[in-house]
């Protein structure tokens, strides 16, 4: 799993430096003290189509590893039911006592 996210973290700042890179480009092409001829044109719509697709990668990405580190949050462990109570049973009560009989014959 570690693994997996640090993959994940390096993706992650692989568009941010996309990103990075196609926006300073698309800011030197629209300089305010350059002419934006027809030449250019096609640049700057490359550079814009290349930093929305870098935006969108780093977006997914970013959803991935959250969804990874949300499934890693600790699960509140479920407090068991107290055991029920058992049925107390009271000591069986003595039978009464029988008189002793003898065995002898009686007279």
């Amino acid at each position: 799993m570690l693994s997996a996210l640090l993959g994940m973290h390096d993706d992650l700042a692989l568009a941010e430096r996309s990103i990075d890179f196609h926006r300073d480009h698309l800011a030197r092409l629209i300089h305010p003290e350059r002419q934006i001829g027809r030449h250019e044109v096609p640049h700057l719509l490359d550079g814009a189509r290349r930093l929305a697709e870098a935006v969108a990668v780093r977006d997914v990405q970013v959803k991935s590893v959250l969804a990874v580190l949300q499934s890693l949050a600790s699960v509140p462990v479920p407090v068991p039911a107290p055991a029920p109570a058992l049925p107390t049973v009271s000591p069986p009560v003595p039978a009464p006592s029988l008189p002793a009989q003898s065995t002898a014959p009686s007279r």
